[in-house]
């Protein structure tokens, strides 16, 4: 358990319920400092309602939250040295970049010259240097997104909360500025909680991801360790691209387990396998990375048939009809480009897997 000098917000037991809708479970969390953190779950999982709850927009049914080691459970928000970038921005038209920039220190009385000082230095932060007497409204999505993190840094909190801040902005805009929202979060060590429904945004820009879901942490880990190693198969299934493939349990050899699908054996962690039985059934839940078209003398999980093939650049991705494993197609994902010639539609063709990165669980039917 990581000392309280070492964590930026601590959530025990929090609940919060609107009329008959329970939002959050008993939430227990400790959020490190400088770490950025990321809330990643479906609408209705109850992440805004947390990010809501740190910033003292909402107050707890029941539940202690502590920022910077003092109890702010029932603290107005102006309080909390919190900086807040809500997801439409909420910029103030009728004023200047550089006014809606420094609206938080006036509130806070800091001196003019002060003002001017920070408000530049935030600016140069976030490239907009030279834009501060233009209104939002002459300004790019892309910038008016910069205008409101300027804002939300310039008032140097404890905390920087993100409510799903790209979410507005197109594919290559939203790609770059999470380069830059990381680039900045490290160059200023300020502890982040940014909540996303985007996977692979979480996957990119976190340090750790809290998967939720019906108002609960199902997982908390590094992207890797969500993505490699999900507690269940909600998270197995919502993070990243998958295939939920039919398999059979050989044996269990704490802390590996031995599940054989067609030819292939395969070795898993068993600690998603409790009290599995050898011979049963179980789904093998295998990333599309992970699987590839079968050579010749290779043991093959399965054969099947090329049913639709698409061309994403850098890779290819084969979909494919295997009935004996799958009742979905099977998602085949190739790097390069020669899947599309050397596997057309109609190919028949034998899938094995390429690496022990699977996972099992015990079907839903016997969970």
């Amino acid at each position: 358990m990581p000392g309280e000098e070492s964590i930026a917000v601590r959530l025990a037991g929090v609940s919060k319920q609107f009329g008959e809708v329970h939002a959050l479970h008993d939430v227990t969390l400790a959020i490190r400092r400088g770490e950025l953190l990321t809330l990643l779950g479906p609408s209705g999982c109850g992440k805004t309602t947390l990010l809501n709850l740190i910033a003292g927009f909402l107050m707890p049914d029941s539940g202690e939250i502590v920022i910077a080691g003092k109890r702010v459970t029932f603290t107005p928000t102006y309080r909390r040295e919190i900086g807040f970038m809500f997801q439409s921005y909420a910029l103030f038209p009728h004023m200047s970049v550089a006014a809606n920039v420094g609206y938080g220190l006036r509130m806070r009385r800091i001196a003019k010259p002060d003002i001017t000082r920070r408000v530049a230095d935030a600016l140069a932060l976030v490239k907009l240097s030279g834009l501060e007497d233009r209104k939002p409204r002459e300004l790019s999505g892309g910038q008016q997104q910069r205008v409101a993190l300027a804002r939300a840094l310039v008032i140097r909190p404890k905390v920087l909360l993100l409510d799903e801040p790209l979410s507005a902005l197109d594919r290559n805009l939203r790609a770059a500025m999470q380069i830059e929202i990381k680039d900045i979060q490290r160059k200023l060590g300020i502890t982040t909680v940014f909540v996303t429904h985007d996977q692979s945004e979480a996957l990119s820009l976190s340090d750790r991801i809290a998967v939720m879901a019906h108002g609960r942490i199902r997982q908390l880990g590094t992207a890797q360790e969500v993505y490699r190693e999900p507690n269940d198969r909600f998270v197995a299934s919502f993070v990243g691209d998958v295939n939920v493939l039919r398999a059979r349990l050989v044996r269990i050899e704490k802390p590996d387990a031995e599940v054989l699908i067609g030819e292939q054996r395969i070795t898993v962690s068993s600690r998603t396998l409790a009290d599995a039985q050898p011979g049963t059934a179980v789904d093998l839940f295998v990333r599309p990375e992970d699987l590839r078209v079968a050579e010749t003398g290779t043991p093959t999980a399965a054969h099947g048939k090329v049913a639709a093939q698409i061309y994403q650049g850098g890779h290819v991705d084969l979909h494919i009809d295997a009935p004996e494993i799958a009742t979905a197609r099977v998602l085949v994902r190739l790097a390069g480009h020669d899947g599309m010639t050397r596997w057309p539609v109609g190919t028949h063709i034998g899938l094995t897997l390429v690496a022990n990165n699977a996972v099992a669980f015990k079907p839903e039917t016997q969970a």
